[in-house]
């Protein structure tokens, strides 16, 4: 089986150099620049399975770089971890994830909380078709653009419910565990987490956005997890 390829893009040389090591070691190939602009045109022509970029890069930063990523369909579907040692407050958490990040690491953190969040990402976007749109009875899901839309309106979803909601369409009618659903969709390590009510509460606002048909259709089984039917 191949090796994943992932993109780091950080101008810090030393944890550049330092980071690059540790994710080889683990058995990524790693590509790597100082720069979003560079970094932008080795997305689009070597196709990373993942990028991981500082949020305060000098010129094209972290946040403008998700953006141009997500927003060109070419790259629209590359999943994207910003990491950042500046940018640590709530504001700029939420602007990451308004630009299209799929995770939001502030440093100083633990290599392995790293790959935990690297493995969770890459393990949604493996169980999506990139291109193919997801079609229920009044729901279309688009896994390249991240939208929803329910009766033909804009099912205005976070991050989460976006990634809830794909992983139960993908593996419909199959019961998926509340540890497999907090390992896969939030990236937590179920040696130190275990909390039910994580995904009990993104299922009851899935349900409620989707309204009452489709919402019904979420089910949850006693004892073992929630399923899509």
């Amino acid at each position: 089986m191949p090796r994943k390829k992932l993109l780091l893009v950080e101008d810090d040389a030393q944890m550049l150099a330092v980071l690059r090591r540790y994710l080889e070691n683990h058995d990524y190939s790693v590509l790597f620049t100082d720069n979003g602009s560079e970094a932008l045109i080795m997305a689009r022509d070597s196709r990373p399975d993942l990028v991981i970029a500082d949020a305060g890069l000098p010129g094209l930063d972290g946040f403008e770089l998700c953006r141009s990523l997500k927003g060109s369909p070419a790259t629209a579907a590359m999943p994207v971890i910003l990491i950042s040692g500046g940018r640590t407050g709530d504001e700029d958490i939420v602007e990451g994830y308004g630009q299209g990040a799929d995770d939001y690491l502030t440093k100083p953190f633990a290599y392995p909380v790293l790959m935990a969040k690297i493995g969770a990402v890459l393990r949604r976007y493996e169980g999506l078709p990139r291109d193919a749109t997801l079609r229920e009875k009044g729901l279309e899901l688009d896994p390249a653009a991240r939208t929803v839309t329910v009766s033909g309106k804009p099912a205005q979803l976070t991050r989460k419910e976006f990634d809830l909601l794909a992983l139960l369409l993908e593996k419909k009618g199959r019961v998926l565990g509340v540890p497999y659903l907090l390992e896969t969709v939030w990236g937590y390590d179920m040696a130190t987490y275990d909390n039910p009510h994580t995904v009990e509460t993104h299922v009851s606002s899935l349900r409620k956005k989707l309204g009452r048909n489709l919402g019904s259709r979420i089910h949850s089984v006693t004892g073992h997890g929630y399923k899509f039917e």
